[in-house]
């Protein structure tokens, strides 16, 4: 759980379940077979999706044919993330309501175990003891964090936008030394990270959209609108042909409950 938090993270996203699931990035292809082959994940695994949120990941994870079970505290967000399985053809996720360090499924359920841009909302210990024993023996943690690139012009004065916003700072911090702690997990080995590049194309809705789209973001009217008058500016500065490129990084981290 991050630090200074002062309400239940699983209530820091009602409302924005609609927003949260149009905004946010998705997940590169490349990244996505890099963790089914080094996991050894095929066809008929089962993966859970610890604070699956919407189901961007169990959505991404369920159409390379796992076996996806979404757990989710917050009712709004679940609620989204079902109605996303009717757009899809293929295989579909399930979601139950759970947390992550009780998701109430039974012990060496699953042959992998997932969160993706989740874990730092999380109690560390206790969720990674609720993550070791519902996965099997052999079985993999995965924790995904897609994170700003800010090399990039734009990137980098979105990120110095944000950064203004009370909170934003320390969660984000929070946030980046968050998959550290299953690397350095006594209760897993063969742990190693892994790094895809990763990015958003965005029109000036998008923009605004992406940034409302956080925890952190302003919900008073006022406050709201001086946030958005600054994102418009910023998108003016920077785009070419109507667009920008939001970069991201996304970090990959692994580890292994032993046989």
């Amino acid at each position: 759980m991050v630090k200074g938090n002062d309400c239940d993270p699983a209530d820091k996203f009602t409302g924005l379940a609609t927003l949260y699931d149009k905004a946010r990035p998705g997940y590169p292809a490349a990244a996505l077979s890099a963790i089914l082959n080094h996991c050894g994940l095929a066809e008929g695994s089962t993966l859970v999706d610890v604070g699956c949120g919407t189901g961007i990941a169990s959505r991404a994870f369920a159409q390379l044919g796992l076996q996806v079970i979404g757990i989710e505290p917050n009712n709004d967000m679940r609620a989204v993330a079902q109605s996303g399985n009717q757009e899809l053809t293929g295989p579909h996720p399930s979601y139950r309501e759970g947390k992550a360090e009780a998701t109430g499924l039974p012990s060496a359920c699953s042959d992998a175990v997932a969160a993706a841009q989740a874990f730092h909302w999380f109690d560390p210990e206790e969720s990674l003891s609720e993550f070791y024993r519902i996965v099997k023996p052999g079985g993999w943690v995965i924790l995904l964090w897609n994170e700003r690139q800010e090399e990039d012009a734009f990137t980098r004065s979105y990120g110095d936008l944000i950064r203004t916003i009370p909170r934003a700072a320390g969660i984000e911090l929070d946030r980046s030394q968050a998959g550290a702690l299953l690397l350095s997990s006594p209760l897993f080995v063969s742990a190693r990270q892994l790094n895809f590049p990763n990015e958003q194309i965005l029109n000036e809705t998008g923009v605004i959209d992406r940034a409302f789209s956080s925890s952190y973001a302003p919900r008073q009217a006022d406050k709201a609108e001086e946030l958005t008058k600054s994102l418009r500016k910023l998108f003016i500065n920077h785009a070419h042909m109507g667009e920008v490129a939001l970069k991201y990084v996304l970090y990959v981290y692994l580890a292994q409950k032993p046989r």
